[in-house]
């Protein structure tokens, strides 16, 4: 189990594929209904329950960073999760820190509320910056903390926290959450324009604030043109930016940032969560050197000043456009668009289903014959060939929040965004 979770988003680098792909070649032989129930059947038993029946010590506490896994990426809930947390709860500060750390993170996807006592407690005391932000937006997200209290805790407990890139990030994000949220995009037809003259091709994902709402993605090609069917209609792919833990995307497996990502090509991940269909290959800046920029790089300008330089000047004082800029900073890597071949009936409950969450990456939906192992439907396999319709497999990716509607992204949406941008041409 570890190595498929720890896995998710790990996909090879190297090489270029330029032609269209053939659906006949997909396959998955995970996807098929037997090794489903093996799956989920080994994953229940002996991956959690299993675990979390053993006592919690030094030679136990890697068995229980793997269920803390587990329960992340399916949001599990159950009295034996429960019984298991009250035990890391307890010997919380004999545990390590990467295991308190997938401990704070499956207590954040899985129980948004059922903690806010216990975190409180391990605020107080916590000395690690990053499980210091993690149970900081636990207890603001909840409205049990005012920012104001979280924020005299941070300054007393890091001085000089401004520094720490990622405790001056969180110091942002409480203090300008809400606001941003109720703000509005700057103009979109300013933003389609301007890639039109770089003579890129561009995917947009957009998005809800609320994560919980699937978004989607659209296609702008070199010439400024966006794709379209035979029949006029825009070209749209359901996609989710949400990860499983929901956490903010400053956050190592947090919800995928706003902002710029650089398309390096596409490739076929070996993962079998990810599955066979191409994924297509995102680096943020920071993460990648000079591959991000495509050989564009101005050296007259520091690394943010090349960044804004991709985007209009209406743009560049948009802050939450920055956040790929910031989470690559961070250290976040590894964040793709990519198919799943996780099955959608554990998220049958959430407003997101039948898509399915992931470690942070944009992930398109994608459903699977159970008897044949091919897929019934992929929204990533139109995505890469629209993308590879014409010369080349490189360009960028926008990720841009629309609004905080508490519905899905809508086609109607963006027909609209972009026949006022193909009138005003």
């Amino acid at each position: 189990m570890k190595h498929l979770l720890t896995g998710l988003i790990s996909v090879l680098l190297t090489g270029s594929v330029i032609a269209q792909f053939s659906a006949d070649s997909i396959y998955s032989n995970f996807v098929l209904y037997q090794r489903r129930v093996d799956f989920d059947k080994n994953m229940r038993t002996r991956t959690i329950a299993g675990s979390f029946a053993q006592p919690l010590d030094s030679t136990t506490e890697e068995n229980y960073k793997e269920a803390c896994w587990a329960i992340s990426q399916f949001i599990f809930r159950s009295p034996e999760i429960e019984k298991g947390f009250a035990k890391m709860f307890a010997g919380y500060a004999g545990l390590s820190g990467p295991v308190q750390r997938a401990f704070i993170e499956a207590v954040y996807a899985s129980y948004p509320d059922e903690y806010v006592k216990e975190i409180q407690d391990l605020l107080v005391k916590e000395t690690n910056a990053k499980l210091f932000a993690m149970e900081a937006v636990y207890l603001w997200r909840n409205k049990k903390e005012r920012a104001g209290s979280i924020l005299s805790l941070l300054k007393a407990r890091f001085p000089g926290y401004e520094k720490d890139l990622l405790l001056n990030e969180l110091y942002y994000y409480l203090n300008n959450h809400d606001q941003d949220i109720s703000g509005t995009t700057t103009s979109l037809n300013d933003l389609f324009s301007y890639r039109k003259k770089s003579g890129q091709k561009t995917i947009y994902s957009f998005q809800r604030w609320n994560r919980d709402m699937p978004g989607m993605a659209i296609v702008q090609l070199a010439d400024g043109s966006f794709v379209r069917d035979a029949d006029g209609k825009l070209r749209v792919f359901q996609q989710l930016a949400r990860s499983a833990s929901d956490l903010p995307y400053f956050i190592t497996n947090g919800s995928t940032p706003q902002g710029i990502f650089s398309i390096q090509g596409t490739e076929v991940s070996h993962n079998l969560f990810i599955g066979p269909t191409p994924n297509i290959q995102l680096v943020m800046p920071n993460e990648a050197d000079s591959a991000f920029w495509h050989g564009a790089f101005d050296p007259s300008k520091d690394t943010i000043g090349n960044y804004l330089a991709l985007l209009p000047p209406s743009w560049r004082n948009y802050r939450p456009i920055t956040e790929s800029f910031i989470a690559g900073s961070i250290g976040r890597t590894e964040i793709i668009a990519h198919g799943t071949t996780i099955d959608p009936d554990y998220f049958k409950d959430k407003p997101y289903y039948p898509l399915a969450p992931t470690l942070g990456c944009l992930c398109a939906k994608e459903t699977w014959n159970i008897f044949n192992g091919k897929f019934e439907q992929s929204e990533q396999f139109k995505l890469v060939n629209t993308f590879l319709s014409t010369p080349g497999n490189k360009g960028y990716l926008f990720v841009i929040n629309l609004t905080n509607k508490p519905s899905p992204l809508t086609r109607e949406e963006l027909e609209t965004l972009v026949a006022a941008f193909e009138k005003g041409q």
